[in-house]
């Protein structure tokens, strides 16, 4: 039984106002296929966003559990039906999918698709996706589809609506990587502007210590160390430059495959012994893994520049539907109500910043010479 007119409005409504909700382009695609399937009724829902090269960018899917999508393989390309409506710019609805002329077939482990409805997903004149639905949860007509014409109506405005969500979360992340940019620019400008004055401190130290060396060995020696821990600044701001500027490969990689490379780096270039566990993780929003990770690279940072640790620690865990992670040290330690009143001192203003942001709680827990935690904790999608 179809729901009434009231209830119908307003599962579109909710639908419109969660495309509208999302910034980043996933999120963005995750939730018009999941309101796509619910609002139709079907069993499957799918947005692909093509390439230039025949292939998809982006596919999401709704309604294949994980184990499925793995087992189906790599991403489709641009052919059958799918190439149809990205090529032509029409509706296609359906009875069977299977008998179409244009069907080319799926991997073994695809599901049975049957009656099919689909739509390009427009921006003026160009075609930026295709969004379809498969097999619709109700009794087929004789020979016909179980979508009818006013579900590919619905299908029309949500991609109508999909084409306005996608365009402003491409701009939103277009924004961002602008920012980004100059956020690299200046940290460069930094890192010359410090490192260079180690460089020229060290240079002079070292010119002393020449001048030294026969009349006063041991002023000399005093100012052979002093180069020695010039040195070693100039080295550690460099090492942070490495981390900082490096751009983070969420996308593509995820958090813990992220985290874990960077930690790797931190490993080989500093003195303390820096590690990484990761386990039962599931995907979250965008927003929240940035979060977390830039939270993990400041409680780092903290603690292998200030610190005077020899270990350093990185967890990240599943808890209920969201995520932890947990920073820990054995370093010297510190007093947090007295970093508190400090203001932003060790970068725990702008963490506990980071962390109301992704909707998740930060706690410090350290005290003189007993090593410092730092958790952070975000809720699921």
């Amino acid at each position: 039984m179809h729901p009434g007119p009231r209830s119908g409005l307003a599962a579109v409504s909710a639908a419109l106002l969660a495309m509208s909700r999302h910034l980043e382009v996933r999120d963005v695609l995750k939730t018009i296929v999941a309101s796509a399937r619910e609002l139709l009724d079907a069993q499957y829902a799918a947005l692909g966003v093509p390439d230039d090269h025949g292939g998809f960018a982006q596919f999401v899917v709704d309604g294949v559990s994980d184990a499925q999508w793995k087992a189906i393989g790599p991403l489709p390309r641009q052919h059958g039906i799918l190439a149809a409506m990205l090529r032509e710019g029409r509706p296609v609805r359906l009875g069977d999918v299977r008998e179409d002329p244009r069907f080319e077939g799926w991997p073994d482990a695809h599901p049975e698709l049957a009656d099919f409805l689909g739509l390009p997903v427009r921006d003026g004149d160009e075609i930026i996706g295709a969004l379809f639905l498969a097999n619709k949860n109700c009794a087929r007509p004789q020979g016909g589809c179980g979508f009818t014409a006013e579900d590919e109506d619905l299908l029309g405005i949500l991609a109508q609506h999909a084409a306005i969500a996608l365009t402003n979360a491409r701009l939103y992340e277009r924004s961002r990587e602008l920012t980004i940019a100059e956020e690299r620019s200046r940290l460069a400008h930094e890192l010359h502007d410090a490192v260079s004055q180690k460089l020229f401190s060290l240079r002079l130290t070292a010119q002393a210590a020449t001048a030294l060396v026969d009349r006063d060995p041991a002023r000399a020696k005093d100012e052979l160390h002093q180069v020695a821990a010039l040195a070693a600044e100039a080295a550690d701001e460099l090492r942070a430059a490495v981390v900082e500027l490096r751009p983070a490969a969420l996308d593509e990689d995820g958090l813990l495959a992220t985290l874990r490379t960077q930690i790797q780096v931190l490993d080989r270039a500093h003195t303390a012994r820096v590690t990484f566990s990761g386990h039962g993780l599931r995907a979250l929003p965008a927003a929240q893994e940035e979060a977390l990770l830039r939270v993990a690279q400041e409680a780092l940072h903290n603690a292998l520049r200030h610190s005077g640790a020899d270990n350093v620690h990185v967890d990240v865990a599943r808890r209920g539907r969201g995520a932890v992670l947990r920073v820990t040290d054995d370093g010297h330690g510190f007093d947090p109500t007295a970093v508190r009143r400090a203001g932003r001192h060790l970068g725990l203003v702008s963490m506990r910043d980071r962390a109301d942001g992704a909707g998740g709680t930060l706690t410090v827990e350290s005290a003189p010479g007993k090593g410092t935690a730092i958790e952070m904790e975000v809720p699921g999608g």
